[in-house]
């Protein structure tokens, strides 16, 4: 079975989960606040909380599917869900209050590791001495 980085595929998913979770929590709150701003007559405001929820929401899921990419055996896809993952963290961090802080600290390690990422090179048998 060929060797995966395991840790950093963990805690990239667990990091855009927790992101994907904190984007359907705002858009909730932009719900009720659209709801309660169209009484006021102030919908614009609802509004700008829905699309900050929205983006959250595609951060997270961009994140998910950065972190299983991560989840390869092949250097060239762990590298790039890991890119995917550590610029997701940095733009979603403004739009769902960084995870609520955990999740970007978890996407922020799990991403550091997949980028450090080495597979270990195993040595071939040596050769049979002649008989």
């Amino acid at each position: 079975m060929a060797e995966k980085p395991t840790a950093a595929f963990v805690l990239s998913l667990i990091g855009g989960i927790i992101y994907l979770l904190v984007g359907i929590v705002i858009a909730v709150i932009a719900a009720f606040l659209g709801a309660l701003a169209s009484f006021a007559d102030m919908g614009a405001v609802g509004l700008g909380v829905a699309a900050v929820g929205a983006v959250g929401l595609v951060c997270g899921i961009i994140m998910i599917i950065g972190a299983v990419m991560m989840n390869s055996s092949e250097r060239s896809r762990v590298r790039t869900g890991a890119i995917l993952v550590l610029i997701l963290t940095i733009v979603g961090a403004f739009f769902t209050i960084g995870g609520f802080v955990i999740g970007f600290i978890l996407a922020l390690i799990g991403s550091i590791l997949g980028l450090t990422w080495k597979p270990t090179v195993s040595m071939p048998p040596p050769p049979a001495p002649p008989s």
